[in-house]
């Protein structure tokens, strides 16, 4: 159901403010002194104020990225300043002995979203929404059509 109340939600699903990013690595040493480096920079980022979740995904051969959900932006930029952080930032661009290629994308959750079931502020019903949202020209969705059984 369509919802601004994601307090039942999981914490992923509390984050206003979303990171995106990968870097392509020069090789295996350099995904190893990476290591180093990594560890601590996510212990620090979890115990920073307003961080809610992460996760690392692996692109063949040398790309490592990062999904990571914070409470607000600004706790996401504080985060990006933190000392382990701007540590790393240094190394991987130090032209690319260490790395040939990366990006970084900062998303903003939009207040109203879905919820349903045992994620639902409003109860635990598992239910469908009436109207798809609307375009960005639109005033109003299309009905959601239900399928007949």
């Amino acid at each position: 159901m369509r919802t601004a109340d994601f307090s039942r939600a999981p914490r992923q699903a509390q984050a206003t403010a979303m990171f995106v990013g990968a870097t392509r690595y020069r090789g295996p040493l350099s995904v190893l002194t990476l290591s180093l480096t990594w560890f601590r920079l996510v212990r620090d980022m979890k115990r920073m104020r307003g961080y809610c979740w992460h996760k690392v995904y692996w692109e063949f051969p040398f790309t490592l990225g990062t999904l990571a959900f914070f409470e607000d932006r600004d706790s996401l930029l504080l985060f990006a300043r933190s000392r382990h952080h701007r540590r790393l930032m240094r190394w991987v661009t130090d032209g690319t002995r260490n790395a040939t290629g990366g990006y970084i994308r900062i998303y903003n959750a939009e207040p109203e979203g879905y919820s349903n079931g045992v994620w639902r502020a409003e109860g635990d019903v598992m239910a469908h929404i009436c109207e798809f949202t609307p375009l960005s020209h639109e005033e109003q969705g299309p009905p959601v059509a239900r399928e007949r059984r």
